[in-house]
């Protein structure tokens, strides 16, 4: 399972990606973070590369709710029931494969990628001191957990059109896995909202970028990430009274614009992105509320802008050292946090230290340490469909509450091998 931290959108790939807070678009110091980012980026790599990482994963989110008390007559009392889940997933694994083909003094380099490139998932057990985890036969949800994975593999071409200024293009094929429990894009019965065994789906899409080296130090990048087009999840639901369903559900991976701009001297590497991610015209995050059935239309995600900053130090004979940051914004506004509890993907601020050791020219060994915060509470109203015509839009309870934050931390080790003559 991959979890991401800007959106549900992986922040970077591999530890030297990581370890830059993720910016690479005018600064390729490793190959994982160029052929994320900026397919044009691989033409300043002339030799066979290959490089692998894996990473642990450790998020600790919080789901918080509130709500009112009534009478037996159906009057509020005044009183309202309050409480916490902390979630218990555990260790997620963080994987990344690439390879590129380069040769001096040719025009034209390649690449290929193996890369998880976003998720989400909690696990917040049944609770009975917290109204949204009591079991559905007594108004909650009781269990509460998501699974969502998504591979993509690219193969890249970079060409150099002029010594300074390179063009790329990477056709991609993505697959993903989706579980939910309980299932809200599934219509309720009176036995609830069902769940439903992860299911797969497989999308296409492309990424094109320039880059140019002015040979004095600066760098200038940017890229485009198509939306990638899925087919829909097909669900099998299964009922608390043991009776089924079938749904589908498209969930695309959004369109990502980034700009970058890199700067190098002898013993320092700086670099810095802009992303602009476009939720708001992606399947599965631009629709959002009920639908006539009382299933879950979509997420309801905005627009949200992404920096990347990060700093290499290489003073130090063999063994650079680098700190990265991260800021995302929050695509998830109050009024739909009810419909994201299982995709709590509030991450604002990261925080890197990573480090590299050379033990030869064609060996090294790559290593990253991140934290990341929410910075406070995603907080809005508990939705129910039955109140919509009282409470429009969505049916917001009045005097209710739910709320969910999260820190995450990751530990990833990687090596490169060149392959020399």
């Amino acid at each position: 399972m991959v979890f991401s931290q800007a959106g549900h959108i992986m922040q970077g790939v591999g530890a030297v990606n990581m370890s830059m807070g993720g910016a690479s678009t005018a600064q390729p110091l490793d190959i994982s973070g160029a052929l994320q980012w900026n397919p044009a980026a691989i033409s300043v790599f002339d030799e066979k590369i290959l490089k692998f990482d894996i990473g642990a994963f450790f998020s600790s989110p919080q789901l918080y709710s509130t709500v009112p008390e009534f009478n037996q007559s159906g009057q509020p009392t005044g009183n309202f029931y309050s409480g916490t889940t902390k979630d218990d997933r555990g260790v997620s694994p963080m994987p990344a494969l690439a390879m590129v083909w380069g040769k001096e003094g040719s025009k034209h380099t390649f690449g290929v990628s193996a890369f998880g490139i976003s998720g989400f998932g909690v696990t917040f057990p049944e609770n009975m001191t917290n109204p949204i985890n009591m079991p559905q036969s007594m108004g909650g949800f009781g269990r509460i957990e998501s699974d969502y994975m998504l591979l993509q593999v690219g193969a890249t071409w970079a060409y150099q059109l002029t010594e300074k200024f390179s063009v790329g293009i990477q056709p991609t094929i993505n697959y993903s896995s989706l579980e939910l429990t309980p299932n809200p894009t599934a219509y309720p019965t009176t036995a609830g909202y069902p769940s439903t065994e992860s299911t797969v789906a497989i999308g296409f899409g492309a990424q094109f970028g320039v880059f140019y080296d002015s040979g004095n130090g600066i760098k200038l990048g940017a890229s485009y990430k198509m939306p990638q087009t899925f087919l829909k999840f097909k669900f099998d639901n299964t009922y608390l009274d043991n009776s089924t369903s079938k749904n589908e559900f498209q969930m695309d991976y959004p369109g990502i614009f980034s700009l970058g701009l890199g700067y190098s001297t002898s013993d320092f590497d700086f670099a810095f992105d802009f992303r602009r991610v476009d939720y708001e015209n992606t399947a599965g995050f631009m629709n959002t509320g009920w639908t006539q059935r009382a299933s879950v239309a979509g997420f309801g995600w905005k627009n949200i802008s992404i920096l990347s900053a990060g700093l290499q130090y290489k003073g130090i004979n063999k063994l650079p050292l680098r700190i990265g940051y991260t800021y995302s914004s929050n695509p998830i506004d109050s009024d739909v946090t009810f419909f994201n509890i299982p995709a709590t993907a509030i991450i604002k601020d990261a925080f890197q230290f990573g480090f590299s050791y050379e033990f030869s020219e064609k060996f090294t060994i790559d290593a990253v340490y991140h934290h990341g915060a929410s910075d406070g509470k995603t907080s809005g109203k508990i939705l129910n469909p039955m109140f919509a015509q009282a409470y429009p839009p969505y049916g917001a309870i009045p005097g209710s509450n739910v709320s969910y934050d999260m820190t995450t931390d990751m530990v990833m080790l990687g090596f490169s091998y060149k392959f020399k003559k």
